[in-house]
């Protein structure tokens, strides 16, 4: 039987409680965890129609989408977000795993929760390609793989949770 890993930092809760520091370890009570689920389900039966779609055609396709709340324009997130993982050789739980140490990052830099209060659909597209066409190049200046993860999964989110936000169909 395995034992318990141990820093041995601790950090000590207001009742007196404590546990093992948690930096670093990603923030999995930050995920947008409905979209988290839904992608899961969706890479449970990939349909056929989206084999061989790039990412960047997918996010392409997603935007050209006339209805917000079509899960086929959901879908092609999730298989921008499939693609890429199963490039970069990643299991789901790898993924998801590697997403949460962006949302304990950017939490850590902006605030928890800071994405929630509304940012433009637009602006997590922008940033997806970017981060996409960085990690491509071999840009190590930061985790863009990540990152192009993280924009994806907010940008669904904010679709269902947010619709003032939507600024990208046609």
């Amino acid at each position: 039987m395995a034992e318990l890993q141990d820093s041995g930092t601790r950090r000590e809760f207001e009742t007196g409680a404590v546990r093992d520091v948690s930096e670093g370890k990603g923030r999995c009570d930050l995920l947008p965890l409905t979209v988290v689920s839904d992608y899961l389900s969706f890479i449970e039966r990939v349909p056929s129609v989206y084999k061989g779609i790039h990412p960047l055609e997918a996010i392409a396709l997603y935007m050209d989408s006339e209805k917000t709340e079509a899960c086929s324009a959901q879908e092609f997130i999730f298989y921008a977000i499939y693609t890429f993982t199963s490039w970069r050789e990643w299991d789901s739980a790898t993924a998801v795993l590697e997403v949460s140490k962006h949302f304990e990052d950017g939490a850590r830099k902006y605030g928890e929760r800071n994405w929630e209060k509304g940012i433009p659909a637009h602006c997590y597209i922008d940033s997806a390609i970017r981060h996409y066409l960085k990690w491509s190049r071999g840009d190590d200046d930061e985790p863009h793989d990540r990152a192009f993860l993280w924009n994806l999964f907010c940008l669904l989110w904010t679709v269902e949770h947010r619709p003032e936000c939507i600024d990208i169909f046609k």
